[in-house]
């Protein structure tokens, strides 16, 4: 049994170390583009990179989830930094948030999660790939003005995802669109049938060559016609001295502690980094392909204390990403090692290479991430969404739609709405089956209330019975109900009631099951 699980850990630790250096690829340029757009020092999204890797990594329960700073925090946290004084007042409120956030994990907050219909969590997954893939499209080409990350229809700029791919046609440059072509070539011929087959392909990975090529390349080009300019690489700050390095760690201001507004950064804070999280660990939990749960108030917890620590020492706001968590499950992840390692080397590249990282072309992490992007909105899914029904096809397309043309946050809103009023609208149709028949007295309707009626179902009881004609006889039939909600009887009572003004005989069967007193169940008219 120990060799077992001897041999089980060491077949994953050959899995997630090569998936772990693609994450911190990717993460790398993420942190620095969502802190450029946060208007944050540089380091801060570095600094809640590490944290989102090491520390909440090592605390959380997800499997595949890694998390970061979040680009849909951005706008929020530029707004916070001007309105409250300064970067270090800010980090108060991210500490205040970050306690907020494990309160929400002891009152097991984390429930929310299972509450998101798995429509909306694949539209979300397919509405990130399709945005991944189009934002990604002009740093292939060498057209870098919306930061790395950014997860908006409306950039800052006031250019759209739209309207970006018309302006980079003016702004292509060379050196860039070859390494990235180079890369993406690369990624597809090692994600080839024929590669897959060779042992080497699952410890050296697809993106890892692909970058190394971009370096070498972007090495070659020089100051040649295809010189790839500083704007396009990635630009990590070179700290040359033991002091300067940590001379980039903030602290927060405690003064501010008597601000109002500190409180209610923190909340919204607290609130929307807990949903993007609880949308991620569903999201990253549907790609398992062990189908392993993440427990989700562990994650608030974990995310907390990460909040808490980055605070104290000058991050961005933590939260799990989908972008970084695709790119783990895709990389070949198979536990939150890989999320670990990562963070553990963007703390050792900051130190040790930050020079050899700013060789990095962005189109070559472009490459990879429209790799990504391809495979979180593959066709197969959405054949396969359609084949589920319309029930489940309508809200999966609107989530996608309102994520690609307005944010993460409002496209989940659109795809919840829409879930929620196809099942009101399944409520209103099937709590019950009527049968019709015609004998010697009239015409008679037997309605058979279904094993749990709610008050999602007093429009479609109550629309029914305004319906059944006068002169009839009504049968009610709650044998088979184990539960009948409070404003329905009330509902029927109040047609018996109705019912004699109607001519209308009415009989219950078992309507006040469970009760100690049972009203009059037979009610017999006659016509004057």
């Amino acid at each position: 049994m120990n060799a077992r699980k001897i041999s089980n850990k060491f077949q994953d630790i050959k899995s997630d170390l090569p998936a772990s250096i693609v994450v911190f690829l990717v993460a790398m340029p993420l942190c620095l583009g969502i802190a450029m757009a946060s208007g944050a020092p540089l380091y801060s999204g570095l600094i809640s990179g590490i944290i989102g890797g090491i520390v909440v990594g090592s605390l959380s329960g997800s499997p595949l989830g890694v998390s970061g700073p979040a680009a849909g925090l951005a706008v929020i946290v530029l707004n916070a930094i001007t309105d409250l004084g300064g970067f270090e007042n800010f980090l108060v409120a991210v500490i205040i948030a970050g306690i907020l956030q494990v309160i929400l994990g002891y009152v097991r907050a984390g429930i929310i999660a299972y509450f998101f219909p798995s429509s909306v969590i694949h539209g979300m997954l397919a509405g990130i790939g399709i945005l991944i893939f189009l934002k990604q499209i002009p740093h292939a080409f060498g057209y870098d003005k919306d930061y790395e990350g950014d997860v908006n229809f409306v950039q800052p700029d006031g250019e759209t995802t739209i309207s970006e791919l018309f302006n980079m046609v003016d702004y292509i440059s060379p050196g860039v669109l070859i390494v990235s072509v180079v890369a993406l070539s690369l990624l597809l011929l090692w994600d080839s049938p024929f590669l897959k087959k060779q042992g080497f392909t699952k410890v050296i990975q697809g993106p890892l060559v692909a970058v190394i090529s971009g370096i070498v390349l972007s090495m070659v080009f020089g100051s040649s016609d295809f010189a790839i300019r500083a704007e396009h690489l990635v630009q990590v700050p070179i700290a040359t001295s033991v002091d300067e390095f940590f001379g980039n760690f903030r602290l927060p201001n405690f003064d501010a502690l008597g601000n109002t507004d500190i409180y209610l950064t923190a909340i919204i804070i607290a609130v929307v980094a807990s949903i993007e999280t609880l949308l991620c660990v569903e999201a990253s939990d549907k790609q398992d392909t062990l189908k392993r749960v993440t427990p989700t108030n562990r994650e608030l917890k974990a995310q907390g204390i990460g909040n808490i620590i980055a605070g104290f020492i000058g991050g961005l706001p933590v939260t799990q990403v989908i972008v970084r968590s695709s790119a783990n499950q895709q990389a070949g992840g198979k536990t939150k090692m890989s999320a670990i390692l990562h963070g553990i080397f963007l703390l050792i590249s900051i130190i040790v290479i930050p020079k050899v990282l700013n060789f990095i072309p962005l189109g070559t992490l472009a490459a990879i991430l429209l790799v990504v992007g391809y495979k979180l909105a593959k066709p197969a899914l959405f054949k396969k969404m359609y084949n589920e029904g319309m029930e489940q096809f309508i809200p999966f397309v609107i989530t996608i739609a309102g994520i690609v043309f307005t944010n993460l946050l409002l496209g989940i809103a659109l795809g919840m709405m829409v879930a929620i009023f196809i099942i009101l609208r399944n409520n209103f149709k099937v709590p019950y089956k009527m049968v019709h028949s015609n004998g010697d007295q009239g015409a008679t309707y037997k309605i058979e209330l279904a094993e749990d009626v709610t008050f999602l179902n007093k429009a479609s009881i109550l629309n029914t019975l305004n319906e059944i004609p006068f002169d009839s006889k009504v049968i009610i039939d709650a044998s088979n109900t184990k539960f009948i909600h409070h404003d329905v009887i009330e509902i029927i009572e109040d047609f018996l009631v109705n019912a004699e003004v109607r001519d209308i005989n009415v009989e219950t069967i078992n309507l006040y099951k469970g009760k100690q007193q049972e009203p009059i169940q037979h009610f017999k008219l006659s016509k004057e």
